[in-house]
């Protein structure tokens, strides 16, 4: 195996770590309701328990205002998709990876800010920061090793592999 398609099956195995990670993040967004309960069966703490009041008050007096976790549940599905072009063109689409890197970034200022407006506990907003910094170690290993693949030469016309873009001229099209 070619040191580019080593690196190739790495940089897909913790893309595919980060994307499943991703959209399980994605989806338990959608059951609050019911998560909030197993959570508060499981665990006795005040701060769940308060927050499962309030979910219980939401869903039955205003449900459209869990609406908006549906909306997280999709964004965090639709940034999901985003990074199978990093899937696809790894070298082409590492703006995908950074955009990522930056998004983790932004967790922890909005943690910090919006946490203490929302009268979010610190240390519940350390585990929302946690997402964050966490998220971003995979991005960061990703972006090291698709540097080190564009780093790579590019391989042969005519060799066999088809790890690399087709280049050259494109035949024009039939009138």
């Amino acid at each position: 195996m070619s040191e580019r398609s080593a690196l190739q099956r790495r940089i897909r195995a913790w893309l595919v770590l980060f994307l499943v990670c991703l959209v399980i993040s994605g989806l338990t967004a959608f059951p609050l309701v019911s998560e909030i309960h197993w959570a508060n069966s499981v665990i006795d703490n005040g701060w769940l328990r308060r927050v499962g009041d309030g979910l219980d008050q939401a869903d039955a007096q205003y449900p459209f205002l869990l609406y908006g976790t549906d909306w997280l549940a999709f964004a965090h599905l639709c940034i999901a998709v985003f990074f199978l072009g990093v899937y696809r063109d790894p070298v082409r689409n590492i703006w995908i990876v950074e955009a990522g890197m930056i998004a983790c970034a932004g967790i922890v200022p909005l943690a910090l800010i919006c946490g203490p407006i929302r009268g979010i506990p610190f240390g519940w907003s350390l585990i929302d920061m946690a997402f964050g910094v966490f998220g971003v170690i995979p991005l960061l290993v990703l972006r090291r090793m698709v540097k080190r693949l564009e780093a790579l030469p590019e391989p042969e016309a005519g060799s066999g592999t088809g790890a690399g873009p087709v280049t050259g001229p494109r035949p024009a099209a039939a009138a």
